[in-house]
């Protein structure tokens, strides 16, 4: 008997591990979470859902993005990667690791540097991540680009 729940989710919402982050932090030393909320973000400076980080610039920024993981994923993926190759910019995405996707296809592979995550992460509930965590129904990845300087 297959599990249904290995693939589908209620959420579309997956709030970062912290302990995740801080390493991911250590080494890119992020100013900017373009898709949060309140309690959430994980940067001082955030864009909330109403503020839409797909419409703004993240130009000369350190930017961490782990992206709601429905279907604007897409969307998601295109925006960091014509963000990421701003001079000076630098997009750190954590998106599933779904390599049959047209967005992998067209603006990750050859385009980024891709980290594989061992494993299934533990992502908390949907929000700011205080309910239980589970391990995720999908292998991750880390998703990286750099634009001139960076």
């Amino acid at each position: 008997m297959i599990n249904k729940g290995l693939f589908s989710s209620k959420t579309d919402q997956w709030a970062t591990p912290q302990e995740f982050f801080d390493e991911l932090d250590r080494e890119f030393h992020f100013d900017l979470d373009p898709c949060a909320d309140e309690s959430n973000h994980k940067t001082p400076e955030y864009f909330t859902k109403e503020q839409d980080g797909l419409l703004q610039d993240w130009s000369g920024r350190r930017v961490f993005c782990n992206p709601p993981y429905g279907r604007a994923i897409a969307a998601w993926v295109e925006k960091a990667y014509r963000e990421g190759t701003k001079d000076g910019t630098i997009v750190v995405m954590l998106i599933p690791a779904r390599t049959d996707t047209r967005y992998f296809h067209d603006f990750i592979l050859h385009r980024s540097e891709i980290r594989f995550v061992p494993g299934r992460l533990k992502f908390g509930s949907g929000g700011g991540g205080s309910g239980t965590e589970n391990a995720a129904p999908f292998p991750s990845m880390v998703v990286i680009f750099r634009g001139a300087g960076m």
